[in-house]
């Protein structure tokens, strides 16, 4: 068993396609679906909550492992993916879920809207889910095959070298699982018991508009050194432009422009820095995103037609799973193609998802084309940095238009254009998701068709409980409350009822646009550099340090100042470590998640406390500097344990 090129060089992966081993099991199956809901109902709490969910697939592997390998005594690497692969299903069908559906709700709340039940939340998860199993299955010799070696999938790589680093035990056990103890070590002390901020800031005042953050969190540190210094600079490019030359010209401009300026509800003068990013930047920043989404698609568009084409005879050849490799197996694209038209007939006359033709239209176009560029993304810069939100903004501007200009407008017409964008936003978390889990088979030698199967079964189960969650979060908290604010899908509504009244703010949109096509023109690698634009800056800076890490042991290999085996053992050692670190921190966030909707009683004042609420006793006291304190050590910890790392020849 080895993952080096055999002498054809082609691909061997770490269990070969001769080999046969437990993995579509009883025992992975009802594993992988708890994880599958658990890790859903967790991350639908954080996302709507602080705006951002947790990839789940390396907590379920290294949870996995402990319960196959600790508790069951079983080996079996294979059993163990096939559970991270049911199991991250759960948190990316809550990440499109919970990006949109509580728009509902709001204007239930606001507007006299009727409140989706439970019926209609479950049906549009699973239609979301299992069309975005159906897309990928054309994308995954395109994604995963034919560029492996170029798209990188941090988190997907990273997943399969926890997954054997507990196969085989020894020295890469132990390096992964230290980072996996200091990353969860790190994250309960920053984000359990607060002992620092895990976010700090400084405002510049002297330079108004401007700000310079970062999360002191491990999982960024180690995504940074995987995907390495090219598209962690890129993604800091992006964020810098935002946050040191386009939110401060907007505060300049404030001193001459009295007026209040659409989306902001207070003039230039009076928006602090985040209020600039939120009623502007993010705007841009949502152009720069589609504009990348749609040129990647442009750009893939022949390999994605060859793969179609080589997909397609396998209508013609009902046996051509039978003569093709255990490792080269998937599921029938006769399936996909009757289970996708069946799917959009299904949205087109029925009135549980009501779009009409139109919207089934819709569905279906930018579905696929979504679920390729999100697949896409997340190879290059990771599924927890994957702008499906931005994807979903740029589906809602153009079915919101689609729908005024045919006359599909009013309530109705808002509530088609929401279900179309969570549709879309759920294939494309799934697409995201589905195509990590898959490079992680790929890597270490699952049957594709297995892990398709295994999706499948993650996204039934978490559309199951999806309903249930939010449906229980607003009875208790209240979408758009301080408790749930819900900020992505506040934007959303906020794109929907701008087109819809005439007033959305294009100007910013096509400057995001324009900003796209400069960066692109430049030779820039346009994605990543539009996911630093969009998110804040804080997300990128601790990414870059991971990378700048991963850099300088880059230049020593290719200059030869490190001899090319011993350079290439310190970056496998890294990419383990970082690894870890993802792992660690997954975990602890998804326990803290569980811990922040068991109640605790009350305080002083009568207001409801959690489990999470009791244990925060620190209250950040150490504040800033011990932020940055820890955050060296951590970075410290990575350089020991990759360019300091000590190796047998050196």
């Amino acid at each position: 068993m080895d993952n080096e090129s055999n002498k054809n060089n082609e691909f061997t992966p770490y269990i070969s396609a001769n080999e046969t081993m437990p993995e579509l099991t009883t025992t992975s199956i009802i594993l992988g679906i708890i994880m599958s809901v658990v890790f859903g109902a967790a991350n639908a709490y954080i996302g709507l909550r602080v705006g951002m969910t947790i990839s789940a697939s390396i907590p379920a592997a290294v949870i996995s492992m402990g319960v196959i390998r600790g508790i069951m005594k079983k080996e079996s690497i294979l059993e163990n993916n096939m559970v991270q692969t049911i199991g991250s299903a759960g948190e990316s069908l809550a990440a499109g879920a919970i990006f949109t559906l509580p728009a509902l709700f709001i204007w239930a709340q606001e507007l006299g809207m009727a409140e989706p039940n439970m019926m209609e939340i479950t049906i549009t998860a699973l239609i979301g889910g299992i069309l975005g199993v159906f897309f990928m299955l054309p994308l995954r010799k395109a994604l995963i095959v034919n560029e492996h070696g170029t798209l990188p999938y941090p988190e997907g790589t990273a997943c399969a070298e926890v997954l054997k680093a507990g196969e085989t035990g020894g020295v890469k056990a132990k390096t992964v699982f230290s980072g996996l103890g200091i990353g969860a070590l790190y994250k309960f002390i920053a984000d359990g018991f607060k002992i620092f901020p895990s976010e700090i800031e400084w405002e510049i005042k002297p330079y108004k508009g401007s700000a310079i953050g970062i999360d002191v969190l491990p999982a960024l540190l180690g995504v940074g050194f995987i995907v390495g210094p090219a598209i962690s600079a890129y993604m800091l490019a992006g964020a810098v432009l935002g946050w040191f030359v386009i939110m401060p010209l907007f505060a300049h401009l404030g001193q001459y422009i009295p007026d209040i300026i659409y989306p902001a509800t207070k003039p230039l003068l009076e928006l602090g820095y985040w209020e600039i990013w939120e009623n502007y930047l993010r705007y841009i920043g949502a152009g720069a995103v589609a504009f990348g989404g749609i040129l990647s698609l442009i750009k893939s568009l022949p390999l994605i037609v060859k793969t179609f084409k080589e997909s397609l005879s396998d209508l013609k050849n009902r046996d051509s799973e039978i003569s093709t490799l255990r490792t080269e197996q998937d599921m029938s694209m006769r399936t996909a193609l009757i289970g996708i038209i069946i799917i959009i007939l299904f949205i087109a006359i029925t009135p549980v998802i009501p779009v009409g033709l139109a919207g089934a239209i819709i569905i279906a176009i930018f579905g696929f084309l979504f679920a390729t560029v999100s697949a896409r993304l997340v190879g290059l810069i990771g599924s927890s940095n994957n702008p499906v939100s931005g994807m979903t903004i740029a589906t809602l501007l153009i079915t919101s238009i689609i729908f005024k200009a045919i006359g599909f407008t009013g309530e109705e017409g808002m509530i088609g254009a929401l279900m179309v964008g969570t549709v879309i936003c759920i294939i494309s978390a799934i697409a995201g998701d589905m195509s990590q889990d898959l490079k992680t088979g790929y890597l270490v030698g699952a049957t594709p068709k297995k892990q398709q199967i295994g999706e499948f079964i993650g996204v039934v189960a978490a559309a199951l409980v999806i309903g249930w969650v939010l449906i229980l979060l607003d009875s208790a908290w209240g979408f758009g409350s301080k408790e749930l604010p819900a900020p992505q899908s506040a934007m959303m509504r906020l794109v929907i009822e701008g087109v819809m009244e005439g007033n959305l703010p294009w100007a910013l949109v096509f400057m995001g646009v324009g900003i796209g096509v400069v960066v692109e023109l430049l030779g820039v690698q346009i994605l990543p550099f539009a996911v630093g634009l969009y998110l804040p800056i804080h997300l990128s800076t601790p990414i870059m340090i991971g990378g700048i890490i991963r850099g300088i042991l880059d230049s020593k290999k290719n200059n030869k100042k490190l001899d090319e085996k011993v350079a290439q053992e310190k970056i496998d050692s890294g990419v383990l470590y970082s690894s870890g670190l993802i792992a660690g921190e997954g975990v602890i966030g998804i326990i803290l998640a569980v811990l922040a909707i068991i109640p605790a009683g009350t305080n002083a004042k009568g207001e409801a406390l959690t489990v999470a609420d009791k244990i925060a006793f620190g209250n950040e006291a150490l504040g800033k500097v011990g932020a940055i304190v820890f955050f060296t050590l951590l970075a410290i910890s990575l350089l020991k344990n990759s360019l300091w790392k000590k190796t047998e020849e050196n």
